[in-house]
């Protein structure tokens, strides 16, 4: 494990838990207390907390998220491994679960699971950068084990795969000497146990030297000369008024935004889907088909469904229009709260969704 976290010290990065536990839920003390116990390396008390507030709630994500954690910091791997791929498979469409369990496979350098692992992440949120760049350290590091595996079976190859070796081991060694200003020591790598609300910070690297930079030369006295006479005042341009157009296009598109989450909370699938454009691209290189499907499956499959909005801004440009808005989605025992952005189009007098992303 320690070979992994030397090798992928990028890959542990600390995850934001905004998304999973939001704010203003029941539990939210409880998640509060949880958490600082965490930042606090007091993981054993963490994991007791959180199990005695499962006893009383046993299907709360949130809370199962948080004891996963504090498993992870307790060194009980196997256990937090267990808690997070249940989370994924009762709640598949929370990228936080795979990415940490793609950090617990990397940490027993199974490479090939904590890669599934991200490509689920990203295809259930394909803004999710962490994961995002999680996912680039384990290709390197696939690419890393290839170029070895070349070597031993022909080492003929040497001129070509030995300098890109050298640059993966240049981008991931800890020991790595620091060129162009950077520090000579790369900063301690972070565990993956911690996992909180709050990043926290790096230790900070000790400052290069640099020599010092003379004062500037005074500056030589110019005579004075005659000042110009003023010129006359420039007259501001008043901004342009909205115009009606504008007015009825952005009310337009917020009453479908609207529609696309009454239709949501509905389960009605007819509009729900309706509501998306012909050229709008599924996230994860799904093809419509399969995405539709997978949407409806999780849709219909639900109990009850509120999705509300908040903090909508619309922008229109001409047949083009992004809206921008807090969206407050619950779904059985499920809360999520998070930014959405929707890019719609104007097609035929009807707006509709082209792109669709969380975050920002």
């Amino acid at each position: 494990m320690k070979q992994v976290r030397r090798t992928l010290p990028r890959l542990l990065r600390l995850l934001a838990l905004t998304a999973l536990v939001g704010t203003g839920m029941v539990h939210a003390d409880d998640y509060s207390d949880i958490t600082q116990l965490l930042k606090t390396g007091k993981a054993a008390e963490a994991l007791t907390k959180a199990d005695q507030r499962l006893a009383a709630n046993p299907k709360d994500p949130q809370l199962r998220f948080l004891r996963g954690v504090a498993q992870t910091d307790s060194g009980k791997q196997a256990d937090a491994i267990v808690t997070f791929t249940k989370l994924t498979e009762e709640y598949p469409e929370l990228p936080e679960p795979y990415n940490n369990l793609a950090v617990l496979y990397a940490n027993q350098n199974q490479l090939d699971k904590a890669r599934t692992a991200l490509e689920m992440a990203i295809r259930t949120n394909p803004s999710y950068a962490t994961a995002q760049e999680n996912l680039g350290d384990i290709y390197a590091k696939l690419a890393s084990q290839a170029y070895n595996k070349a070597l031993q079976l022909d080492a003929n190859n040497a001129t070509s795969v030995k300098p890109k070796l050298a640059l993966i081991r240049e981008l991931f060694s800890a020991e790595t000497t620091g060129k162009a200003g950077r520090p000579a020591a790369a900063a301690p790598a972070p565990t993956p146990a911690a996992v909180v609300a709050t990043q926290r910070p790096a230790p900070a690297p000790a400052p290069a030297t640099t020599p010092a930079v003379p004062a500037p030369a005074p500056a030589v006295p110019v005579p004075a000369a005659a000042p110009p006479a003023p010129a006359p005042a420039a007259t501001p341009t008043p901004s342009p008024a909205p115009t009606a157009a504008t007015d009825a296009s952005t009310q337009a598109v917020t009453a479908a935004v609207q529609a696309w989450a009454a239709a949501w909370a509905a389960k009605d699938m007819k509009g729900y889907l309706g509501a998306y454009d012909k050229s709008f691209n599924p996230p994860g290189n799904q093809n419509r088909s399969a995405w539709e499907k997978e949407r409806e499956s999780r849709i219909v499959g639900k109990s009850k469904i509120s999705v509300k909005l908040s903090d909508i801004a619309v922008s229109v440009q001409g047949d083009k229009a992004t809206a921008r808005f807090r969206q407050a989605y619950s779904a059985d025992a499920l809360n999520v709260t998070s930014r959405k952005t929707l890019d719609l189009m104007n097609s035929n007098g009807r707006w509709t969704i082209v792109r669709e992303s969380t975050g920002g």
